[in-house]
């Protein structure tokens, strides 16, 4: 119950430094240290997919603003070498070159292109969707059914995306938690679907002692 309460509290406070570093000058939040550790523990990507994914989102990022500039709001999130998009393009033949870009980024493998044609998004509702974000995993970390660091959560305009290698039954649990968090207008699911064998055998993996060589 301990370890529970402290996760929720680490997300709680994640969400509220978020949105004061939202209000205060968009400057962007590094979270390391205990966050981090606690956050990273059970995920399920390989070391490598989860170096792949960081470099994706940070050149799919850099190519973006080297094709719109400050023009766009577009954020780049991948999960496994699946990548979707959020944010705000001014037409659809943005949204359409945005997909183009990413595509050709190395190590993609899939795009989930959800960016609205419209006007960006005011300050306060990114802060809305920050807290929202908070709200959501906190309210995963409360369940007893799914394991909140198996997912990723991103709010864009009061919808909430779950992405996360996780079983069916994971991903009802999971939709029906995000769903019951206030604000929240639509759930919209990219996950990689699972077996129950194969989560059971990446949980043996995950527990299993590392190989001491002999001397």
């Amino acid at each position: 119950m301990k370890m529970i309460f402290s996760k929720r509290l680490v997300l709680l406070s994640v969400a509220a430094a978020a949105l004061a570093a939202s209000l205060s000058a968009c400057v962007p939040l590094v979270v390391g240290g205990m966050a981090g550790g606690v956050l990273m523990a059970v995920d399920r990507r390989t070391s490598g997919a989860q170096l792949e994914d960081e470099g994706i989102e940070l050149r799919g990022s850099s190519r973006l603003r080297d094709a719109f500039g400050d023009r766009v709001h577009i954020n780049v999130t991948s999960y496994n070498r699946q990548v979707l998009l959020t944010g705000e393009v001014p037409t659809a033949q943005d949204k359409e070159r945005a997909e183009q870009t990413i595509a050709r980024v190395e190590n993609v493998r899939a795009i989930v292109n959800d960016l609205g044609v419209m006007a960006p998004t005011t300050l306060t509702q990114r802060s809305s969707d920050v807290l929202i974000t908070g709200k959501v995993k906190a309210s995963l970390v409360d369940a007893k059914d799914v394991q909140a660091n198996s997912f990723k959560v991103i709010t864009e305009r009061g919808v909430v995306y779950l992405m996360g290698r996780v079983t069916q039954r994971e991903a009802t649990s999971a939709t029906n938690i995000a769903r019951g968090v206030g604000s929240v207008l639509k759930v919209v699911r990219v996950f990689d679907i699972l077996t129950e064998e194969e989560l059971q055998r990446l949980g043996t993996t995950a527990a299993a002692p590392a190989a001491v060589p002999s001397k």
